[in-house]
């Protein structure tokens, strides 16, 4: 049964407000981020698997074995991704670790000339300037608003966008993969390459387990990995990919309200101001990217 426009929009919008929860949620957690990220690559996984066993999902082995190296770099960077995206809340505030880690479609603008041979036009390159200048503001390096995040914490959210950004291209060079399949096996990848850093890295058996931290893994694993990705991609192909690409700015927005509201990480004035030159120029980048 084809999905109404009307009810993918639901789905999307309620998939990105999940996605713009993960960093409360993270900051909850007592474990290493590398622990994290292979919880959440096993059991989102897991739950993929699930939902494509219930929609009676074919996979297309032909594809998956003609792009296995692209799959296989995909993978490996959505792990590290997502190890240093969850380093970074660790040791900064919510907000300031999701904006500069929104800096990855400004990456992707400026190195698309490189790797994607698209040509960069004014507008573009305004935009790279304007998002540039927002992240300094966020950041806090003037000694304003962001200023309680670590110069760590930045660093670790912008090697995870530029990480991030590295996948998104190999994704579009992978369009013939069905986005199921491709995210499992990203996730399973992630998950092999996560597991031996992990035994090499923590003492397992001096780990503890309490109720609220299992509930908290099975909810980045079910909840932000699982049912998030599942109505992502259930409703994005009902969609214009501008309407995508435009209702993709409520996961940062949730993330910084949620970091004011709850954890009370107000941003300040030049935070406020970066906040809106980086989604501002992402935003108009987008669109001129959709014109190009």
């Amino acid at each position: 049964m084809e999905m109404t426009r009307k009810r993918a929009m639901v789905s999307l919008c309620t998939a990105l407000f999940i996605f713009g929860t993960i960093g409360v949620v993270r900051r909850a957690l007592p474990f290493s981020s590398a622990l994290v990220a292979l919880a959440r690559a096993v059991i989102g996984m897991a739950s993929l698997l699930l939902f494509m066993r219930v929609r009676h999902h074919h996979t297309d082995t032909s594809a998956l074995h003609t792009y296995w190296r692209e799959l296989l770099a995909s993978g490996v960077m959505l792990g590290l991704n997502w190890v240093l995206l969850f380093e970074a809340y660790r040791f900064t505030t919510v907000a300031v670790g999701t904006l500069c880690y929104y800096m990855a479609p400004i990456f992707i603008l400026a190195a698309s000339p490189f790797f994607l041979r698209e040509r960069l036009s004014v507008r573009k390159s305004a935009c790279i300037v304007a998002a540039l200048c927002g992240m300094a503001l966020v950041s806090g390096i003037f000694g304003e608003g962001a200023a309680e995040g670590s110069a760590s914490g930045v660093l670790f959210a912008l090697a995870a966008a530029v990480f991030y950004a590295a996948v998104v291209m190999l994704n579009r060079r992978t369009r013939a993969v069905e986005s199921f399949d491709r995210t499992v096996v990203q996730l399973g990848i992630s998950a092999v390459v996560l597991l031996p850093y992990v035994l090499l890295t923590e003492d397992v058996t001096a780990l503890t387990f309490d109720a609220a931290s299992v509930g908290l893994l099975l909810l980045v694993g079910v909840l932000h990995t699982g049912v998030a990705y599942a109505l992502y991609f259930s409703s994005i192909s009902a969609l214009s990919a501008q309407t995508v690409g435009l209702l993709g700015y409520i996961d940062p927005v949730i993330a910084v309200l949620l970091s004011a509201l709850l954890l009370h990480e107000p941003l300040g004035v030049s935070g406020v101001v970066g906040t809106v030159l980086i989604l501002g120029a992402a935003a108009v980048g987008e669109m001129a990217e959709k014109e190009t």
